[in-house]
């Protein structure tokens, strides 16, 4: 299937390391899931992106506003949770909320990219608002129990802001259905051709 999915920063730190979260440990299951479903089916390898500070981090203008060294490249905690991470994959790394550098990725001939990881609120919805802006014709799902934020009120709102600008939110579990029961009915209408007829 000519689809991408995208882990926004599935790292330690968010999960079980320095902002440590309840949420984001059990979207780790989905995310696993989402990952052996795209490995299996999907024609590209998976993307994640890496969010990726120095050691001077605190002398930053995010430092300064969220005093909690994390993500510190080379440490533990910037490593992507092993649980998740597909044999085949790229990974981008980025210093911000956002990347810039999916205009480099030639996501325009996808039919759909799939999206999830943390913090819904912060680097989830920031990268889906840079997808959008540069792939504006390609649609983009957001998983929702792909997903966690910095709370659950932040998750849920960030939801509805990106569902108010044209993403298709859905748990993994529907999508998967929905996804196989479009690919059947693909397959009845365009049958492969009868070896016999030959």
């Amino acid at each position: 299937m000519n689809k991408q999915l995208i882990v926004i920063d599935a790292q330690e730190d968010f999960v079980r390391g320095a902002l440590r979260n309840e949420e984001a440990i059990a979207a780790l299951p989905v995310i696993r899931e989402a990952v052996a479903y795209a490995s299996r089916n999907f024609d590209r390898d998976i993307i994640y992106t890496k969010d990726t500070h120095n050691k001077d981090y605190l002398e930053t203008q995010e430092g300064r506003n969220l005093p909690y060294p994390h993500c510190i490249k080379g440490s533990d905690g910037w490593k992507i949770c092993p649980e998740v991470l597909a044999e085949k994959s790229k990974i981008i790394e980025k210093n911000t909320f956002g990347s810039r550098l999916w205009d480099m990725q030639c996501l325009d001939t996808v039919d759909e990219i799939w999206l999830c990881g943390f913090c819904t609120d912060i680097c989830v919805s920031a990268n889906f608002q840079i997808l959008k802006s540069i792939y504006p014709e390609v649609p983009i799902v957001v998983i929702e129990d792909a997903c966690a934020g910095v709370t659950k009120e932040l998750h849920e709102a960030a939801l509805k802001v990106m569902k108010s600008c044209q993403a298709r939110i859905t748990a993994l579990s529907e999508l998967i259905k929905t996804t196989e029961d479009a690919r059947a009915h693909f397959a009845e209408i365009n049958p492969p051709p009868d070896a016999k007829s030959f």
